[in-house]
């Protein structure tokens, strides 16, 4: 079986840690390639981990010329499946299935795509648009998470062209980072973090992901625990109206915005509690990442994060945007500090059970032989 992914190459986020996560250990059961259309972060990630991959560069995202020369690749090497991932492989996708004819053309589904260029607007009239246009050309559909796969319906697609796949981590490789104290030196002097419980968000600054939630909750705890400081870790549009909320609500000295943040692990290793306060999510890698470190949670109720986190059993969980809701689960875990411990070893063994990145690649090599039959 031969498999051949396509993906922009420009993905920071759960797109990128899926396909490196899955190629990662599919690799040892199909031959596969990735074919990306920039250089970049991505490339050199997917190298590093031993995946054949090529690059395939575009002058622009409608720079179509790419399209002659993938299918030349697809019928010169001898491709069974064409698994495209986000938006613009989508697009490309599209175009090169009027070329390529029964070969069965698969995209993943890793996020809602009517909210995936919320934050800009001709991103969101133009390229929200064409993804859904380009969603509708494809022959199946792989959904992260449960909770997408009425979102996938809504297009018009069957129920048995869907299947479900959650996202994996790969809790056998070996996870680099440095000390709590290294790290938050770089961005904070000692005496602001020393001797503190550390709540951290790690997300792109997108209007999705909810820091707004995060901040306001920040507010009610720093009123009453001196002793907590909050630290946000990502880029994005968000970063000047973040900084406006932490000012208004006199939060300079307790509510810190990191910035980008190389090693995600770093991050983690620094914390005590993990927070997704995301409107939306499918099946966040953050959550898994943490996990890894045996990290406590606490998520907003979105996507198909309740499959991982049972709500006051190994994490907790709260209404979205839900502000004052977060801020009672976290005062709970600062009540009872022996449950933040507690909790992240317990959704660590969940995790490591049921979303290893081997259960995801096995699932994703099933999906790839039932769609084969089905041909």
């Amino acid at each position: 079986m031969k498999v051949l992914h396509l993906i922009s190459g420009g993905d920071t986020g759960g797109a990128k840690t899926h396909i490196i996560n899955l190629c990662s250990k599919l690799k040892d059961v199909v031959s596969l390639k990735i074919i990306c259309f920039m250089y970049g972060q991505f490339y050199e990630e997917v190298k590093n981990a031993g995946i054949d991959i090529d690059v395939i560069q575009q002058s622009s995202r409608f720079d179509l010329s790419v399209v002659d020369k993938i299918a030349h690749i697809v019928e010169a090497e001898g491709y069974d499946i064409i698994h495209c991932h986000g938006a613009r492989a989508n697009f490309i996708g599209m175009f090169l299935k009027r070329k390529i004819k029964n070969k069965p053309f698969i995209t993943t589904v890793h996020s809602d795509f009517d909210l995936d260029f919320q934050d800009v607007f001709y991103k969101r009239v133009v390229f929200s648009y064409l993804n859904k246009l380009a969603l509708k050309r494809f022959d199946y559909f792989v959904s992260v998470g449960s909770a997408l796969i009425d979102k996938i319906k809504g297009l018009g697609i069957r129920e048995d062209r869907i299947f479900l796949l959650y996202n994996g981590f790969d809790f056998s490789k070996e996870i680099h980072y440095v000390q709590k104290d290294e790290f938050l030196s770089k961005f904070l002097d000692r005496k602001v973090f020393d001797s503190k419980i550390v709540i951290g968000n790690l997300s792109r600054l997108y209007k999705v992901k909810g820091l707004d939630v995060f901040i306001k909750a920040a507010n009610i705890i720093a009123k009453k625990y001196p002793d907590v400081i909050f630290l946000i870790g990502g880029s994005g549009p968000q970063k000047e109206f973040l900084k406006q909320m932490i000012n208004e609500y006199n939060l300079n000295d307790r509510v810190f915005l990191l910035g980008s943040i190389k090693n995600p692990y770093d991050f983690f290793n620094s914390i005590d509690i993990n927070v997704i306060s995301s409107y939306s999510e499918t099946f966040p890698y953050s959550i898994l990442e943490a996990t890894a470190l045996e990290k406590c949670c606490i998520s907003s109720k979105v996507g198909s994060v309740p499959d991982l986190i049972e709500d006051g059993k190994n994490g907790f969980l709260f209404d979205v945007g839900d502000y004052k809701g977060l801020a009672q689960k976290i005062e709970i875990l600062l009540q009872n500090k022996d449950l933040i411990k507690e909790f992240g070893q317990l959704l660590s063994k969940k995790a490591r059970e049921r979303f290893s990145a081997e259960n995801m690649a096995r699932m994703q090599f099933e999906i790839y032989k039932s769609i084969l039959s089905k041909k």
